[in-house]
């Protein structure tokens, strides 16, 4: 964050009736005091802060690492499949490591920018990691550089040319990196094929999908690009959508990579709808909240998984909109234009909104309580949805504990990967990770039979490798 030069504070100055000298002390309280931004794009406070694991984390299950971690949505998805143990995460943001590390109690929380903390020291907190997963924030990668002539610590890196030098310092037999649909076109696609060229430079074979959520049951067409690599050779098999949903990909002409799913591509389930995912929670007015759950309502089979047996209702507190936004709000209807003319002056045409209850949401923001930044508004109440809803549409258990201020809520769980993708993916993972482990142990143990006279595999030889 750079101070305006002089002559721009003096505009400031004048348009608000103040001297320039106290716009510039203002603007340098701000730069002391300013804290970590959103994806690495304002201004962060000199930090870094360990937070311990609360216990071992399980025998017998793949070690992850999870880069760029947030609340630790994929990284919970991949734990409840009870194959994944999370070791260690990093993030540049306070609160979001604060809550995964609630959530992940076998891990350690890292607080620091991924650009000067030590590659080493992070294998080290990991426990040397099998699987390294991570989303880095999309700004700047259409500079990403051949692997080789990367280097730690280079204020040029971006991103995700950490990401590949986390990868290249750790060795993990297996990657995944999750990211925002867009990176496959930017540059025409040169960033993403930069990125790839990266991954098979340090040895990883990769293959890569857009998947979207609503695909496999979470109640929201969220779609995320998502890359798989290993150094075992071994193909990995994508999971097979279980859900239709009638949604068009964002992944334009890339789309022959993208998991199409047809209508008559059966048995294939419908997909859950918005009032699937939260029609048991109490109606609550804007500015209201409610810490109970509704009597006597029959829950759906998403609704009874989002509670697994959660007592108490959290986070279902409204957004207390003006008389303006209550206004808007009740004439709204399924985009911007069902307003009548003059009542907004500007907005995307999907704000000011209502969400089809029928249907899965639109893809969740991290604005999801304002109505003005996206289609967000309760398909039958006034107001836009609670903490409580956003969470169920984005596939966290009611159980999940979020930690922070309710801003920081609110993009904590507009940002997620959704758990429920994180555990699809990492089922199928998980078994062509077991494939890898049993051909590398069977190479191991034919090897160690080999008595220099033909039998097993000569020392050295490559390891057998299963397709």
């Amino acid at each position: 964050m750079a101070t305006p030069p002089l002559a721009a504070i003096e505009k400031i100055a004048a348009v608000f009736s103040k001297s320039p000298d106290a716009i510039a002390h203002a603007q340098a309280r701000v730069e002391r005091s300013a804290i970590p931004g959103e994806g690495y794009t304002t201004a962060k406070a000199d930090l870094t802060r360990i937070l311990p694991r609360k216990g071992a984390p399980p025998l017998g299950r793949f070690r992850v690492l999870d880069l760029f971690c947030g609340a630790g949505g994929f990284s919970f998805g991949l734990e409840q499949t009870g194959r994944f143990a999370i070791t260690a995460g990093i993030d540049l943001l306070p609160d979001r490591i604060e809550t995964f590390a609630k959530n992940h109690p076998s891990a350690t929380g890292i607080i620091a920018d991924i650009r000067s903390f030590s590659v080493e020291r992070l294998a080290n907190e990991a426990l040397q990691p099998e699987l390294v997963i991570g989303g880095p924030p999309c700004q700047g990668f259409s500079s990403i550089r051949p692997f080789r002539t990367l280097t730690e610590g280079d204020p040029r890196n971006t991103l995700f040319e950490n990401f590949i030098l986390v990868v290249v310092t750790i060795r993990p037999r297996w990657i995944v990196l999750e990211n925002v649909v867009g990176l496959l076109t930017h540059e025409g696609g040169t960033a993403f094929h930069q990125l790839l060229g990266g991954f098979a430079d340090a040895g990883y074979q990769t293959d890569w999908r857009v998947l979207n959520a609503a695909n496999y049951g979470l109640p929201q067409n969220r779609e995320r690009l998502i890359v798989v690599g290993n150094t075992d050779g071994v193909t990995f098999e994508w999971p097979e959508p279980t859900h239709f949903s009638d949604h068009r990909s964002m992944a334009g002409k890339f789309g022959q990579k993208v998991e199409r799913v047809s209508l008559f591509h059966s048995p294939l389930l419908p997909a859950v709808t918005v009032m699937e995912a939260i029609h048991d929670l109490p109606e609550v007015p804007a500015g209201g909240s409610a810490d109970e759950y509704g009597i006597n309502v029959v829950l759906t089979d998403y609704e009874r998984a989002m509670r697994n047996g959660s007592s108490r209702l959290t986070l279902h507190d409204a957004t207390a909109h003006s008389d303006r936004m209550l206004k808007i709000i009740r004439m709204a209807g399924a985009n911007r234009s069902a307003l009548p003319e003059g009542m907004t002056s500007s907005g995307f045409s999907t704000s000011y909104s209502r969400l089809d209850a029928d249907k899965p949401s639109v893809t969740l923001t991290v604005n999801f309580v304002h109505p003005a930044s996206n289609k967000c508004i309760h398909p039958y109440q006034d107001r836009a949805l609670t903490l409580r809803e956003g969470a169920r549409l984005q596939g966290f258990p009611d159980k999940f504990e979020f930690c922070g201020k309710r801003a920081h809520l609110a993009k904590q769980i507009g940002n997620a990967v959704p758990p429920m993708l994180g555990a699809i993916i990492g089922t199928a993972l998980a078994d062509a990770m077991a494939i890898a482990r049993r051909a590398t142990c069977t190479f191991s143990h034919e090897e160690s039979r080999g008595n220099g006279q033909g039998q097993g595999k000569p020392r050295g030889a490559a390891p057998t490798r299963r397709h």
